[in-house]
């Protein structure tokens, strides 16, 4: 459990590390088929069994390197256990919009009678038609659905921590998300930050009902200085609006806005970019001269003053105050570069300035990482890859110490 005497703070991307929130792969995982992992935004149908090695494996790598690992699961059961936190995780597993109202009724009297391990499990794997509690009448809605159809929907990319909250500071935003299939884990972050005892004081830096932003799209690149994304999974408003937000609370000078493709393989920032040292960052080649960025900064008198586009690699580097980035390419050609992208080879999560975890399968990005002086702590991710995530993604970093 994490030390509850030291408070979460994030000021950067690669502080030391001390502790982290994860999410160990579970019965959602088994959600997935064919019939239904595009809509659930995974590339295959993960074997559990082994993802769940892996994850293992992973937490195993920061434990031993002296990170607090709190397991996102057990955090909701505890924060579940709260009476009121119990209450409004019942109303967010119930969709009257879609059960209709008697079978919404009948759901929300059974769930309010489970004990908080058995709503956690219905909030993160969902619940069948077939799984519903029996009740009497008839239901159209059940009548038309298949048995094997989601009356409440799995959420298999909590996997994915980084992306649903973000630390910046001490204050915690949580995520806006973007596709259908991933916005009810807004509501099981909201029940943890708000009712868990690690962080039941924390203040909070953004919503999940303001404009669309994703924690991947989000990098923290200096003490008071944030990158972030803009594409796929969030919008320039959401960009803005984050801008906006911690230029009122005091905990950012400077917000760069950076344009990235919207595609699949370049969801989010940190498919492309993750720093893997104070004045470093591990790059996909093609995006080294691409990347703009938009520079945002506080007026003063509560507005926002927006210069740019120039260069993402000079912006930052002024930014951050430094001559400039060091850039280390992923890959040694532009077929390995486009391989170990699509395979994260850039989504490392810093320990320590200089030490990393990333997937083992991406030997030649890894290579030049050892080349350039950084340590790379490798992890295997076939399965969990497959969601098209690193070990950056599946991780919320809740404290670092200072740089």
């Amino acid at each position: 459990m994490i030390d509850e005497t030291a408070p979460p703070r994030v000021d950067s991307e690669v502080g030391p590390l001390r502790a982290v929130l994860l999410h160990r792969p579970g019965n959602e995982l088994k959600r997935l088929t064919p019939r239904n992992n595009d809509q659930l935004l995974f590339d295959s149908i993960p074997w559990v069994d082994r993802a769940q090695a892996e994850h293992d494996a992973f937490a195993e790598v920061l434990r031993n390197r002296g990170v607090e690992v709190l397991l996102l699961a057990d955090a909701l059961r505890t924060a579940l256990d709260d009476d009121r936190a119990h209450a409004a995780g019942v109303h967010a597993a119930v969709d009257d919009r879609r059960l209709g109202g008697d079978l919404a009724d009948s759901l929300r009297s059974h769930l309010s009678g489970v004990d908080a391990a058995g709503l956690a499990e219905v909030l993160m794997a969902g619940m069948t038609f077939e799984e519903l509690p029996s009740a009497e009448g008839a239901s159209l809605v059940r009548m038309m659905n298949h048995p094997h159809d989601f009356a409440v929907d799995p959420l298999p990319n909590l996997l994915f921590t980084r992306d649903s909250s973000v630390w910046i500071a001490d204050r915690v935003a949580i995520s806006s998300l973007t596709m259908p299939a991933r916005r009810r884990e807004t509501a099981v972050l909201d029940l943890i930050y708000a009712y868990h005892p690690q962080f039941r004081h924390a203040a909070r830096a953004y919503g999940a009902h303001s404009a669309p932003i994703e924690g991947g799209d989000v990098m923290l690149l200096a003490p008071g200085v944030l990158a972030i994304g803009v594409g796929e999974r969030t919008t320039a408003a959401g960009a803005e609006s984050l801008a906006r937000s911690v230029f009122a609370d005091g905990i950012a000078h400077t917000v760069l806005a950076v344009p990235i493709e919207q595609s699949r393989a370049t969801m989010h920032l940190d498919t492309v970019c993750t720093m893997v040292d104070a004045d470093a960052v591990v790059m996909y080649p093609l995006a080294r001269d691409s990347l703009t960025a938009f520079t945002l900064r506080p007026t003063g008198d509560g507005g926002v003053k927006v210069a740019g586009p120039a260069p993402f690699l000079v912006a930052a580097a002024e930014a951050m105050e430094i001559d400039r980035l060091r850039v280390i390419d992923t890959g040694l050609d532009p077929v390995t570069a486009e391989r170990e992208q699509w395979d994260d080879g850039n989504n490392t999560l810093a320990l320590a300035p200089g030490v990393v975890v990333g997937y083992e399968r991406n030997v030649e990005t890894n290579e030049r990482l050892e080349a350039a002086g950084i340590e790379v702590l490798p992890i295997a991710g076939s399965e969990l890859g497959s969601g098209r995530g690193g070990p950056r993604c599946m991780s919320c970093p809740v404290r670092r110490d200072p740089l």
